[in-house]
């Protein structure tokens, strides 16, 4: 009884994962989440089965959409409670696959956009360089395109990078 018991929960969890999300409404929320409370709050919650080591990407979008929440509470030490906890998720999803275009995508989305006084953006220039050599190498077209789009409209990257990347 006891073994039937145990093959069904393996069952069920692995279920779960077997309807993941798509990678187009995961984008579209994240890009919502940015300027809409409740894009943020259906990201988490969509995304609340994975971790860093499950999928690394989809952790990647839970953690920054939770640092994102940061913007939606009102007190200062619940703003720098959820940015410390999706800053962690996304470090955690960086260390376990440190060549995922798309998280490294992430963190420099993130690090550009926080304010200075946090300290999180010590890998700009690193994930700007990995992000500008990789795009020859993507296979998916609305990565590259959302990569490109917000490169090109980046303060931190040049006029010879912007150049490099629309070519």
């Amino acid at each position: 009884m006891s073994k039937l018991f145990i093959i069904l929960i393996m069952l069920s969890s692995n279920n779960a994962f077997l309807n993941s999300p798509s990678e187009k409404e995961v984008r579209d929320l994240y890009k919502k989440a940015a300027n809409q409370e409740t894009a943020c709050k259906d990201l988490i919650a969509l995304l609340e089965p994975y971790t860093e080591k499950n999928n690394v990407v989809l952790a990647g979008y839970k953690a920054c959409a939770t640092m994102m929440m940061a913007n939606y509470v009102f007190f200062p030490i619940n703003k720098l409670q959820k940015f410390s906890e999706g800053k962690e998720l996304l470090e955690k999803s960086i260390s376990q696959n440190p060549y995922n275009i798309e998280v490294r995508f992430l963190r420099f989305t993130v690090q550009t956009s926080s304010p200075s006084f946090l300290g999180y953006n010590k890998s700009i220039e690193s994930d700007k360089v990995f992000l500008i050599n990789s795009l020859s190498k993507m296979n998916s077209s609305d990565l590259k395109k959302m990569i490109i789009s917000f490169l090109s409209e980046s303060s931190y990257v040049n006029s010879n990078e912007k150049k490099q990347i629309k070519s």
